[in-house]
């Protein structure tokens, strides 16, 4: 069964929303604030947790932030404003999906499921056997979502960067299929799961932090360029090994 924490400062909200998981046999817990979650992911390991833009103290946006450094756990962003700037804003703080409040329970239940299944493949692994490193223009992708810099380019402090999942899958994607393009909408059916609607701009959210990861420049990158009406493409060798 799989867990989830729903992290809202609305009790009534809260306790809806874990009956209404409960019933589609989705084990549910809550947590009014950044300080209650923390707690609740030490005791119970979510697999997912719905985490609401407006709260208490740490506000949602800083806690999505931390939680992507610090863990690999889902995070589906609830958000009262609604507004295309905040959602951009947290698929950029590394969100995997989010859904405008007020919404139909049902929405936000196939939504759990789309990331959830998307999470079990990513840990499962495919069926057929991939490679456990990508690596390309002294880059190294591994499957465990870190990106190794190449030699003398540290990031920070460490040569390694866990990568959040949703980027995660948007390079993976482009280093699959070198010098060719691919769609916005490939994209996303690779990364969420899920059709684009033509306003969403998560995949490009994902791009714009890959090219920040690889120190490439915004105006004129080389590594990952934009096709004009096309989308995106890798435009280096790409060398795989186990």
């Amino acid at each position: 069964m799989s867990r989830v924490l729903v992290v809202d400062d609305d009790a009534d909200i809260r306790d809806l929303l874990c009956r209404y998981l409960a019933e589609a046999d989705i084990e549910s817990h809550g947590a009014a604030d950044g300080d209650a979650m923390w707690r609740s992911i030490a005791e119970i390991t979510p697999d997912l947790i719905i985490l609401d833009l407006m709260l208490p103290g740490t506000d949602g946006l800083s806690l999505c932030r931390a939680l992507t450094e610090r863990c690999d756990i889902p995070i589906i962003m609830l958000t009262a404003r609604g507004s295309l700037v905040d959602r951009i804003v947290g698929l950029e703080m590394g969100a995997d999906d989010y859904l405008p409040k007020p919404f139909d329970p049902r929405e936000l239940l196939a939504r759990i499921r789309v990331v959830l299944r998307r999470q079990r493949r990513a840990q499962d692994g495919p069926t057929v056997r991939e490679p456990d490193y990508l690596q390309f223009e002294g880059w190294t992708l591994d499957t465990r979502r870190h990106l190794l810099s190449p030699p003398g380019e540290a990031l920070g402090r460490e040569k390694t960067q866990p990568v959040a999942n949703s980027d995660y899958l948007a390079l993976r994607a482009l280093l699959r299929a070198p010098f060719q393009t691919l769609s916005r909408d490939v994209l996303a059916r690779e990364v969420y799961g899920r059709e684009r609607d033509p306003s969403d701009r998560a995949i490009d959210m994902c791009i714009s932090r890959l090219r920040q990861m690889l120190g490439e420049d915004a105006r004129n990158p080389r590594m990952i360029r934009t096709v004009r009406n096309g989308g995106y493409v890798l435009s280096v060798d790409v060398s795989a090994y186990s």
